[in-house]
């Protein structure tokens, strides 16, 4: 339950820090995308079905706050919290590589399945354009806040499964 509480949380403090904080430090409109840290860092640390859920909420809220049509960041989100679920026999603590390949892959992903769904099917065909002045510039501005980030997400998932096993402070 204490998992549960603090992931719904988690995901409302990320998509209100993606709705204010990050509109204020946007560069030339980009800017960090803290859901795809969040659903790619759960997903890494606890697996594909975490991965899927927290991936599920994150999109939509997302579309709830952002968008007009409901479902569709919270399918992509959803993928993206599966796929990253499948790195989780890999993952190892004190490696911030495997985040950063995987939240980059990830991010570069959703930016090209976002630009073939909400900007190809309108007939707009400037896809290297669209790649390097909105995709690209996105995912190097998310890894930055990704080394910030994690770090924090890895504490965090952390200390909740040292409560969930009865740990130090596991006195549910």
């Amino acid at each position: 339950m204490r998992r549960k509480a603090t992931m719904g949380c988690l995901i409302l403090i990320c998509i209100i820090l993606q709705s204010t904080v990050c509109q204020m430090i946007e560069i030339a409109s980009i800017k960090p995308n803290l859901l795809i840290i969040l659903t790619v860092s759960f997903g890494l640390m606890r697996g594909r079905r975490d991965g899927m859920v927290t991936g599920f909420f994150c999109g939509l809220l997302t579309d709830i706050f952002f968008e007009s049509i409901i479902g569709f960041n919270a399918m992509i989100y959803l993928w993206v919290g599966y796929f990253s679920g499948y790195f989780y026999r890999i993952f190892y603590d004190d490696d911030i590589k495997t985040p950063l390949f995987l939240i980059s892959v990830c991010d570069l992903a959703y930016g090209i399945v976002q630009y073939g769904f909400m900007f190809l099917l309108r007939g707009r065909i400037h896809f290297f354009y669209y790649l390097g002045r909105v995709i690209l510039p996105e995912v190097f501005y998310t890894l930055i806040l990704t080394i910030i980030c994690y770090r924090l997400l890895y504490a965090i998932n952390r200390k909740l499964t040292l409560t969930d096993k009865g740990g130090v402070d596991g006195f549910v």
